[in-house]
């Protein structure tokens, strides 16, 4: 077996090319297993020190796409500290459903990329960078593929922790609102998947 070293200790391989960190193992295979479609997709989940703006973060292996496409590799960056208006929090002292929300997230963004060429992926690093209609656009994206294999409950938790907890920066608050689907969406969202579940079992 081979190891890593992050920010929280060995870096484990958990079958299926998935890379999790121990102290998250439970919430990343919890989120996955929503996800059949990513069963062998290469993922590796590393702690950071900082990651910018964000919690966690997904992105592919940059050299990766210059190699076929089954090839391909994805990271999950995730901050191993939350910050909070008066201190830190550790990210594994967040409760497990949150945490869930947040990974199934970033799986949406690696459905997302699955669906799309290695210039294409290149295309959308490029206009995520320079382009805020274009982050609302794919962070939505993402949600959406998260609602959509059955994650709907996590994400509300996550977006409740955030836009509830009274440590939390306004400014991130504020972007969380900007760019994602709203709690209320995302309830109407997973109403609209039911009843179109029970209308196809209806009619099988």
């Amino acid at each position: 077996m081979n190891t890593n070293e992050d920010a929280n200790g060995e870096l484990l391989t958990y079958g299926h090319k998935k890379q999790i960190p121990p102290v998250i193992k439970q919430q990343v295979l919890k989120a996955l297993s929503f996800y059949p479609e990513l069963k062998n997709t290469d993922i590796s989940f590393i702690f950071r020190k900082n990651i910018r703006s964000s919690v966690m973060q997904a992105q592919p292996v940059f050299h990766t796409l210059l190699l076929r496409r089954k090839e391909r590799r994805y990271r999950i960056n995730i901050s191993a500290r939350f910050r909070l208006i008066h201190c830190d929090m550790l990210v594994t002292e967040i409760p497990e459903e949150v945490i869930v929300g947040w990974i199934a997230h970033e799986l949406g963004h690696i459905m997302d990329y699955e669906q799309r060429s290695n210039a294409e992926i290149i295309t959308f690093g490029y206009h995520y960078l320079f382009s805020s209609k274009y982050v609302k656009e794919a962070e939505r994206v993402a949600d959406t593929y998260a609602v959509e294999r059955g994650l709907g409950k996590y994400l509300i938790a996550t977006k409740r922790f955030i836009l509830d907890h009274a440590e939390i920066p306004q400014v991130y608050k504020n972007k969380i609102t900007r760019l994602y689907l709203s709690p209320d969406v995302i309830v109407e969202l997973v109403k609209k998947l039911e009843e179109k579940k029970q209308k196809e079992a209806a009619q099988a």
